[in-house]
């Protein structure tokens, strides 16, 4: 065997059609676009969501509410719950890993609701006011992390 001699199957080859060049090409006078309209048209490209005429679906579709773009999502624990937890001292970590917070995402935040007679100590992300007032009443502290970025949260998960 030679590499001279390698050809392509029989029928793999084909000769190129040349479109748009005229009558002798077996094409026709229009090149198989049709004589009018706009996809007979150099340069047409159908827009995302065309529907022939027809009013697009995006735009019979009723539209609702409104999407902060700015919104933070933080993992939310309260006062009351931590009262009823074992121990005097709260990290986001202890808290995901004994199960109580799903997912940190940008970070750990104490609202006020419920009551706290226990001293403890707590790391967060941020604190409501009512809530950095109810540890502190009960003599514990509140010790503010510094807050995540979403970039830095994303880099976490993967």
């Amino acid at each position: 065997m030679n590499l001279s001699n390698l050809r392509p199957p029989k029928g793999q080859k084909r000769n190129k059609r040349r479109i748009g060049q005229g009558m002798g090409t077996g094409r026709g006078k229009y090149s198989g676009r049709g004589a009018k309209g706009a996809k007979s048209i150099s340069g047409y490209s159908k827009m995302r969501g065309f529907e022939g005429g027809q009013m697009p679906l995006h735009r019979r579709l009723p539209k609702r509410g409104f999407k902060n773009i700015f919104h933070k999502e933080y993992a939310i624990i309260n006062v009351g719950a931590l009262e009823k937890l074992d121990g005097d001292t709260f990290t986001p970590e202890s808290l995901v890993a004994s199960g109580v917070i799903k997912k940190l995402h940008l970070g750990l935040k104490v609202l006020g609701n419920g009551e706290l007679t226990k001293k403890i100590s707590v790391h967060a992300h941020v604190y409501s006011k009512s809530a950095l007032d109810k540890i502190q009443k009960a003599g514990g502290t509140g010790e503010v992390l510094a807050k995540k970025t979403p970039a830095a949260t994303e880099a976490e998960s993967k």
